[in-house]
């Protein structure tokens, strides 16, 4: 059994045994600090664990794949979470918006997380790291660099794949975008782009390589962990998949590979607010860290952290150095000019 599935099955079974809130202890007893989070149970059970181990902190913890920033809001001040971890900047950035979070200002965080990867004001902080990369078939592209305005070249007319681009991972690139080049020529590349898909967007960044090794496209949009877990899985059809394709780190013209990220928040009202930050500068130690790297094949935030092994063979990331708190509050802009061109329709 793989190291992410023997996790995953342990935090499940943990919830399913009792695991809730308030149920294995008090939910403001000392000692205690509660997570909601909507990231796959197996990338935190072991970190959640080292952490208890080094602090006698005990974590309960919820999962789900939606709403808990809104359930957050709904508790209001008997809210008995102390952290929100989640992914994306839309959906960090969608929590601050909704006034469930608290500023954590800390040296340690400070220190070991760049200040491009967490709010300015200590409204989130991120814990890890995640490319937008270009999947590429091995058979049919020998391009080693590709440009993310590169992708409105007509020469991939016919030849592109990708999921939704009003899904929250292209929403932040395209805010990047218009971060870089504003937004006549956000729109003017969004243009570009849809001409030469290949298909309607659809389906989900496994789904682009799927289709990559089906010939039904040449490239797509995919992030770097998705060819980690399809590799390194136990899935044999995705496997082939992942084998189909190169990772291709692409870069803004005069800029870096576009990054988002993976982060937390500190409830507004968590009563055990001193664990929680405890919590949030444990995931940043190195230890934490390398399991970010090699169960979920995502890049650490922290500084200096070996990268896993498949990911380090795509080659040296170079991140784009606009913040992700600046990106952040181009999102809604974003979404507005891909409705705008019918990139989806």
């Amino acid at each position: 059994m793989s190291q992410i599935s023997f996790a995953r099955r342990a935090l499940l079974g943990a919830i399913a045994g009792g695991a809730m809130l308030a149920a294995a202890a008090p939910a403001f007893a000392q000692g205690v600090v509660n997570v909601y989070t909507n990231r796959e149970p197996g990338l935190y059970s072991a970190t959640l664990d080292e952490f208890t181990k080094a602090t006698g902190i005990k974590v309960n913890a919820i999962f789900s794949e939606q709403g808990l920033a809104e359930r957050i809001r709904a508790e209001g001040a008997n809210s008995p979470a102390d952290v929100l971890i989640t992914v994306d900047i839309g959906r960090l950035q969608e929590a601050v918006d909704l006034g469930i979070v608290q500023p954590m200002q800390s040296k340690e965080l400070q220190a070991n997380i760049p200040a491009q990867f967490r709010h300015p004001d200590g409204l989130w902080h991120a814990l890890s790291l995640r490319a937008r990369t270009v999947y590429a078939s091995k058979e049919r592209v020998k391009d080693t660099a590709i440009t993310y305005e590169g992708l409105a070249d007509p020469k991939w007319k016919g030849k592109i794949c990708t999921r939704s681009f009003q899904h929250q991972y292209n929403i932040a690139l395209v805010a990047a975008f218009i971060a870089k080049h504003g937004e006549a020529k956000t729109e003017e590349w969004l243009r570009g782009v849809k001409a030469n898909l290949a298909k309607r967007p659809s389906g989900g960044d496994r789904d682009v390589a799927k289709d990559i090794l089906a010939g039904v496209c040449d490239i797509g949009l995919g992030n770097q962990y998705y060819v980690g877990l399809m590799r390194e899985g136990q899935n044999a059809d995705q496997k082939k998949w992942a084998e189909a394709i190169n990772v291709i780190l692409p870069t803004f013209e005069n800029g870096g590979t576009h990054i988002n990220v993976s982060g937390a928040v500190v409830a507004r009202n968590a009563p055990n607010r001193e664990n929680a930050m405890k919590l949030l500068e444990f995931m940043t130690t190195p230890e934490a860290q390398r399991v970010f790297a090699n169960v979920n094949y995502e890049y650490p935030v922290r500084p200096g952290i070996e990268v896993n092994r498949l990911v380090a063979s795509f080659g040296p990331l170079k991140a784009d150095p606009i913040g992700i708190a600046d990106i952040a509050k181009l999102r809604a802009k974003a979404a507005e000019l891909v409705d705008k061109v019918g990139f989806d329709r």
